[in-house]
């Protein structure tokens, strides 16, 4: 098939389209893609309409939620360069309405260039939907060879966690605080997620679940935040009621990497979350992780 020309309107679509070769189509991407280090040099589509600079986790969750509440964007989609880029192919999202420029705004903006562009939507909400995932841009862009070698390395290094030994004696109680596939990434490296159910959509979790849920493990992965955020993090944790008598291990990881998106790189974000199981406080953790007590 004749080569496209790609609008990649999410970062994980970003990693998936250079991971199976298609990363010479991708004409477009947006202001959070900087992964694979190439991504970094296309023109970029969008923009967020929060400054997140040195603000706390609370602060930007406070901000997005009165966004969305006034009905305001989060984000920006440059419409006049995505006309000039012409993309034949736009893949973006609509699983949640915090990680990217909105859906139907996507639709707008792609049939106002006319000549019925199509839109491609991932929405995985599970380990092996984040493998399906793959195949899908491989038979869109005519890579189909490649995604399914991808397909292959993902289910393989999944497996390979799996057969590690046991974590404990039984698998410890652990806490993300985080949904859709991260809970099942937390049942596959050897713990048990104890506030979030497996394919359960991101949600809100009041403090006093957590205190209430007695963590053994409690792995701090902010979305968006890479490893020396998700470290600060535990600013906005320290002064609560409970916190000083939770006496569980609590580490920190490069969530944007390898945890908040569902693309390749969502494996090593599940050797991380085995190492940081089977590992004592202070004792070294891979790159990508650190501990926080």
């Amino acid at each position: 098939m004749d080569r496209v020309r790609i609008a990649s309107l999410l970062p994980s679509a970003t990693e998936l389209l250079f991971a199976i070769g298609a990363g010479p189509e991708v004409v477009g991407v947006t202001h959070e893609c900087d992964f694979p280090p190439q991504a970094e040099r296309l023109p970029r589509l969008t923009s967020s309409s929060i400054d997140h600079t040195g603000q706390s986790c609370a602060t930007i969750d406070r901000h997005i939620r009165g966004a969305l509440h006034s009905g305001s964007s989060i984000y920006r989609l440059d419409e006049e360069l995505l006309a000039e880029l012409r993309p034949d192919l736009i893949v973006t999202q609509e699983l949640c309405e915090v990680c990217a420029v909105a859906y139907r705004e996507v639709e707008v903006a792609a049939r106002r260039l006319g000549g019925d562009v199509p839109v491609i939507s991932l929405e995985p909400e599970s380990l092996e939907g984040i493998v399906a995932t793959a195949r899908v841009l491989g038979e869109a862009t005519g890579h189909e060879r490649e995604a399914e070698a991808l397909a292959v390395r993902m289910r393989e290094a999944i497996a390979e966690v799996e057969a590690l030994p046991p974590a404990g004696a039984a698998p410890p109680a652990t806490a993300c605080l985080d949904g859709h596939w991260v809970p099942e990434m937390v049942r596959r490296a050897g713990g048990r997620d104890v506030l979030a159910s497996e394919g359960e959509r991101s949600r809100e979790v009041a403090w006093e679940q957590v205190v209430e849920a007695a963590p053994e493990v409690m792995v701090l992965m902010p979305c968006g935040f890479g490893l020396e955020r998700s470290l600060e993090s535990i600013l906005d944790l320290t002064g609560r009621p409970g916190f000083a008598g939770l006496g569980c291990r609590i580490a920190a990881v490069d969530g944007s990497s390898y945890f908040n998106r569902p693309g390749p790189r969502i494996v090593e974000g599940l050797r991380l979350l085995a190492a940081v199981l089977r590992a004592e406080p202070g004792s070294p953790l891979p790159e990508g992780a650190a501990w926080v007590l």
